[in-house]
Order: C-alpha cells, then structure tokens, then sequence
C-alpha cells in the first residue's frame, strides 16, 4: 500500500505478517536485540527483511542495516531510505542517493489518538486547521498529522543531523480531487538549519485500518 505514494525511483517492500525465518538477520543486528522482547524481535526482524528486499529490486546484494546515533537505519553508501512498523504492518523504502536526497515513510493504525497526545504533537495553528477545514467522517486526522509528522521527521534528520521537535513543522493537509481517503501535505519547517529544506511535500492514504504517509525530495 505504501509503494502508492512513492515514485518510481523509490523500491519498497510491506508485509503484513512477520518473518520469523532463522538466518534473517546477520549477526551485528541480532547483537542489537540482545535484551529485546518478543514483539520488538518480529518487528526488527520483519523489516530488515523488507529492507533487504527493497535493496534487492534496486540491484543491491544484502547488507545489515544498523541503528545510528538517534536511532536511524544506516544505509549502504549510495542509498537513502527508511523503514516502518506498526502492529500488522511493516515497510521499508529505499532509493538510490543520485536519484533522490531524502524520503522517510510511516505506517500508524488508523484510529484516534490517546487523550492529550494531539496536544503535545500539535501546533495551536494546526488543531485550528483540523477542526476548521478539513471534514469530519471517515479520517482521523490527528492520527494522520503524527504519522506525516514521523515522515517529516525521518526525512530531516538524514539531510541535517539535526533533531526536530514535533512543534518545528507546521504541516497543512488536503485531500485529493474526488477522493476521501488520499490526498497531500505540506510540512513548513519552522527550525532553520543552513542548507536545509524549509519545506517539504507528502502524500498521504488511509485504508486497511492503516494511516499511510510518505516524504520524498528528489535530488537536484
């Protein structure tokens, strides 16, 4: 479903079940899971597994992909990408680092979120917009805004290695001609970094009980 608002240049791999195969990590990733339970082994696993099989549409043998610093997957040099899991869902997107600079992607269950949670993820000016323009019915929106908020912010940190709060973007949402349950937003970024983008573009989709977004900025 998430490969709908990618474009060509981004191979990505989902699943909605988890691979629970022996030998599917390689032995620097099951160092990391040392102290993991159960459920955080799946998701680790699942998505490396989609990481692995995105590499490979793009031409690319099989390499660990490990945490950085802030806990980002680290790519092979020359590729750009990122991964997501939520309960049934795992992707991974990734993309040759000439065709495009940055991209991040989210998957979230698409339902409210907990009590209190809009505000500490929302600016003013965006609960205003939510309750104010966009329509009541089949779209949780606060769900949507964290979820292209993950994007926006994995997206980011790759380009600036700079952490951004979830009150630096002030992201705007529409819905797409003749659809309800797809559309775009635009995320202004309000923490200046010198060279960085003060703007980015998503697309977003809901379906499946899934809350779908995707940021990719092209290179050049």
């Amino acid at each position: 479903m998430i490969g709908e608002l990618l474009p060509q240049a981004v191979r990505c791999s989902a699943t909605r079940t988890d691979h629970a195969a022996p030998g599917a990590l390689f032995p620097q990733e099951e160092s990391l899971l040392k102290k993991a339970v159960s459920k955080r082994r799946n998701e680790f696993r699942t998505v490396r597994v989609c990481a692995r099989l995105a590499m490979a549409d793009l031409g690319l043998p099989p390499v660990p992909v490990l945490r950085g610093p802030r806990g980002e997957p680290q790519w092979p040099a020359g590729v750009v990408g990122s991964m997501t899991h939520c309960e049934g869902y795992r992707a991974a997107a990734v993309a040759r680092t000439d065709d495009i600079r940055t991209l991040g992607i989210d998957a979230e269950p698409h339902g409210p979120l907990p009590e209190g949670v809009l505000d500490v993820i929302a600016l003013p000016s965006e609960q205003a917009r939510l309750a104010r323009d966009l329509p009541d019915g089949a779209i949780h929106w606060d769900r949507l805004l964290f979820s292209a908020k993950e994007s926006v912010f994995k997206a980011w940190y790759p380009v600036t290695g700079v952490d951004l709060g979830f009150h630096e973007a002030d992201l705007t949402f529409r819905q797409a001609d003749g659809a309800t349950t797809r559309g775009v937003f635009t995320a202004r970024l309000l923490r200046p970094v010198p060279a960085a983008p003060q703007e980015f573009c998503g697309q977003w989709l809901v379906r499946d009980g899934l809350a779908l977004t995707a940021v990719v900025i092209p290179r050049g």
